[in-house]
């Protein structure tokens, strides 16, 4: 991987809609290049998937999400991997990621309403083998998600150029 793929990347992140020809553009790549080069990140899994963001309390949808934070004693030869796959697993869990400081691994979870997240954390995740403690905060309001704001921001008005 080289510094072109990795502006590719970049690009793609902000905006993986865009065209090969706008991304060429944008890279002084040729189209044929750009999508080569695409093409072998998603093959090497470097791109898992494109997703869109969706600013859920706008769409309605009266879902809650949660942070659940979990201390989890490590098994031999597997660190947090097992527990982590395990974890993985549930429809539930929307990220999970191993974490430093207090707590070990840090879940975001969705459900109809607070009292589903509750059942799955006291029913599924707690009661799991190598779980200690969890923690588990409401989200209640979500101002910026994978970069996007959620801001409404107006359009700026382009202004006029006189020379």
């Amino acid at each position: 991987m080289d510094e072109k793929d990795l502006d590719l990347l970049r690009i793609l992140e902000e905006n993986s809609r865009l065209s090969a020809d706008e991304i060429a553009t944008m890279t002084n790549l040729g189209k044929a290049e750009v999508e080569d080069r695409i093409r072998a990140l998603e093959t090497t899994q470097v791109i898992k998937r494109y997703s869109t963001v969706i600013n859920w309390e706008k769409a309605g949808n009266g879902e809650v999400s949660a942070i659940i934070e979990l201390k989890v004693s490590p098994e031999r030869d597997f660190g947090y991997d097992r527990i982590a796959e395990r974890l993985s697993r549930f429809r539930q869990v929307r990220s999970l990621r191993l974490i430093t400081g207090t707590y070990d691994l840090q879940l975001i979870v969705t459900g109809k309403n607070m009292q589903e997240v509750s059942r799955f954390v006291s029913e599924h995740v707690a009661p799991m083998d190598r779980i200690r403690e969890t923690a588990t905060h409401i989200i209640m309001k979500s101002y910026k998600e994978n970069g996007n704001a959620f801001f409404e921001q107006p359009e700026t008005e382009r202004l006029p150029y006189c020379p």
